[in-house]
């Protein structure tokens, strides 16, 4: 005899709990773990090149960097720059396991590319999470970019694909790395999946932060060259170039 209500929604919704702010620990006034206050002031990306999302004095503009190498990626969209602090609740969620900001963020840029959808960006037919190296995915327990990809799913109605691409190649990590040396460190780490579905399809890659660009870079042109139609790249957080102040 089954006593429990088949119930799929969220507990908190169901009982109508107060949710609380993970910031501030003021109630929040709707149903996601942050407050107005908190939420207006995380440092939202402004002007930025329409390619990369590097952060830009003026609107409308394109970063040198993509004027003279075009990326293989079509667009990045991206909600903050990667300062306080966006850059501390995505520390605590990629290495500490604090998987509640990692859920909040996800939210969050899952709102944000609803709306990117509804003014001019087209959707996706499938999102594919950046695959994390065999040692790291040891070592830490779970793929950051895997689990925003699976709530950006189930938000966006978006398919989720995490077997399409494959990390072949253990890495130092590209953190401690030049933009020249990752590209480098990135050479042969990756490959398509046996039987990979990629021809004709607009692929959007998920990761936490863009820096340099050289992993989404490596894994477009990885894409484009199997035959996808367009390969788009969402992620939490841009960082600026080193010495900007945003």
């Amino acid at each position: 005899m089954r006593c429990q209500p088949r119930y799929k929604g969220l507990v908190y919704i169901w009982l109508k709990n107060k949710q609380r702010c993970l910031l501030c620990s003021e109630v929040a006034e709707e149903a996601s773990a942050i407050c107005s206050a908190c939420e207006t002031e995380l440092p939202w990306l402004g002007e930025q090149c329409r390619t990369c999302a590097l952060p830009l004095p003026a609107s409308g503009l394109t970063c040198g960097q993509c004027l003279r190498q075009p990326p293989a990626f079509e667009q990045v969209a991206a909600p903050w720059s990667y300062s306080f602090p966006v850059d501390t609740l995505i520390t605590r969620f990629k290495h500490s396991a604090k998987w509640p900001f990692g859920r909040l963020l996800g939210e969050l840029l899952g709102q944000y590319l609803q709306h990117r959808f509804d003014e001019d960006l087209p959707r996706p037919d499938a999102l594919v999470p950046v695959p994390l190296a065999n040692q790291r995915l040891r070592k830490r327990g779970f793929n950051q970019a895997a689990m925003l990809a699976r709530w950006l799913s189930e938000q966006l109605q978006i398919a989720c694909d995490e077997s399409l691409l494959l990390r072949v190649q253990d890495t130092s990590a590209q953190q401690d790395l030049n933009a020249e040396a990752r590209q480098r460190n990135l050479r042969h780490a990756f490959a398509l999946a046996p039987n990979a579905s990629v021809a004709g399809r607009h692929l959007a890659l998920i990761d936490d932060v863009l820096t340099t660009g050289a992993t989404v870079q490596t894994l477009a042109k990885l894409l484009i060259n199997a035959g996808a139609a367009r390969v788009d790249v969402y992620c939490l957080a841009r960082t600026p170039k080193p010495g900007d102040v945003i």
